[in-house]
């Protein structure tokens, strides 16, 4: 190869890296493990995870102007001055990555656990209505209801003392079981215990009985028939006056529990009818109502300020 076009190929290689390296960089992810709800007191792990190779990580707490040099975060015991926004960076040579999806960590058991139920009733058919409704005594105005397995909650600020979530035409992955928060728009990080839990169940009620109705029935209907035949007279010359008579008792019994199967069936036919038709009835919103003060946050241990979140916290700072 000539010197030519040696250079030139170095001259490709050279510019090759150079536009790699002022290529963007991917941004890391940020996760809380076990979870971003944190009940008081428990321990939470801040983990930022970036490409092989990283020269240094940055994790920071916004609104607060502090941060820490490192890709994890140990919290042994959640505090209310904890909760809040977080993201995380990291640096390769003199380049910074693009921030993090920004992590809200919250603090939870602050207040009092609301109250959750489901109407018409927590048993309920497929394509049918239900409205979870997440209530408290206290003036919250926002309310957020997770299902175990899901990923995020379903909020909803709906003022005051309670809030409803409804499923319109339930199918067989709506059944779970669910949970709610409520909190103050005013301190969003800081949210009640959660509500005890409720159990969600979607079953195919009509169509499984009539299965089973069918069932029995052909069940019953085989039955007398086999009886019948095994008790028919075998001889011409037999007396037919009792086989006669139990014909009669065979039919008589097939009938009456024919109607009785009947009418079980309508009447679970009409009870699923009665459930999908049936709403919830309209409640004067609440906002009418002079607001009561809300509950004092419980102390943490080494809350300075009775439980407001400090923002400037000087733990956090590196």
């Amino acid at each position: 190869m000539s010197p030519f076009l040696t250079a030139l190929f170095c001259l490709g290689l050279c510019l090759g890296h150079v536009q790699a390296q002022s290529g963007p960089l991917p941004k890391p992810s940020l996760q809380a493990v076990p979870s971003s709800l944190v009940p008081l007191e428990k321990p939470v792990t801040l983990r930022c995870q970036g490409p092989p190779g990283v020269d240094l990580y940055r994790l920071e707490k916004l609104s607060s102007n502090s941060y820490r040099d490192q890709a994890v975060l140990l919290i042994p015991a959640m505090k209310q001055s904890d909760a809040g926004r977080y993201r995380c960076s990291y640096q390769n040579g003199s380049r910074w990555s693009p921030p993090s999806d920004q992590l809200e960590l919250i603090a939870t058991g602050v207040f009092p656990k609301p109250s959750l139920s489901a109407q018409p009733g927590p048993a309920v058919s497929p394509g049918g209505d239900v409205t979870l409704r997440c209530q408290t005594k206290y003036g919250f105005d926002q309310f957020a209801l997770y299902k175990d397995g899901d990923p995020g909650p379903y909020r909803n600020p709906e003022r005051w003392y309670r809030a409803s979530f409804p499923i319109t035409t339930v199918t067989a992955a709506h059944s779970g079981t669910y949970r709610c928060y409520s909190f103050s728009r005013r301190a969003p990080y800081l949210w009640s215990a959660p509500s005890d839990p409720l159990e969600l169940v979607v079953t195919a009620f009509p169509e499984a009985t009539s299965k089973l109705i069918i069932s029995l029935t052909n069940k019953v209907f085989t039955t007398e028939t086999s009886r019948s035949i095994t008790t028919s007279p075998k001889e011409s010359g037999s007396p037919a006056g009792p086989s006669r008579q139990y014909y009669t008792k065979g039919n008589l019994v097939r009938i009456c529990l024919g109607a009785v199967i009947l009418i079980l069936l309508a009447g679970f036919l009409a009870e699923d009818w009665h459930s999908r038709r049936k709403r919830p009835r309209h409640r004067v919103r609440a906002v009418q109502r002079p607001l009561p003060p809300l509950p004092q946050p419980r102390k943490s241990h080494g809350s300075q300020d009775g439980g407001r979140p400090d923002v400037h916290s000087h733990r956090f700072s590196s």
